[in-house]
């Protein structure tokens, strides 16, 4: 077997059981994948429209629409006024922080588990492969 194979195949068998473990955090904290995601990238990057999330998840603005509105209802975002009146930002509410923050902890566990004995270089190695790779597959 080709070693392409073999990373793609490994690849796979490392999605299935880490996306069922993340589910299960996720739904002990009536959250979803796609909205752990947004939380996620708000926290990270502050407020966003629902173009800029789909461009950086590389899915479908109705699909970031749909799950923003989830959001909002939930009370975790809410809209703000942009620089242009058409531009409708989303950003974190206060329970949206506090939501992110109480999730992350569990989740910091979870990775630390799974990663515990992946030296830091490894680690670094795997991210910037995985960059190239997803840069690859988007071009």
């Amino acid at each position: 077997m080709k070693t392409e194979q073999i990373f793609f195949h490994q690849l796979i068998m490392l999605y299935r059981p880490f996306e069922h473990r993340l589910n299960e955090i996720l739904n002990e904290n009536n959250l979803y994948r796609a909205q752990w995601t947004i939380l996620f990238y708000l926290y990270h990057h502050g407020p966003a429209t629902s173009v800029m999330i789909a461009q950086y998840l590389s899915v479908e603005k109705p699909t970031v629409a749909r799950t923003f509105k989830g959001l909002t209802v939930e009370g975790y975002v809410q809209p703000i006024v942009g620089k242009d009146r058409r531009e409708k930002l989303m950003q974190l509410t206060d329970l949206g922080k506090e939501t992110y923050e109480n999730v992350r902890i569990s989740m910091d566990e979870f990775e630390q588990s799974i990663l515990g004995d992946i030296a830091t270089t490894e680690l670094e190695t795997m991210i910037n492969t995985m960059k190239k790779i997803r840069k690859n597959i988007i071009k």
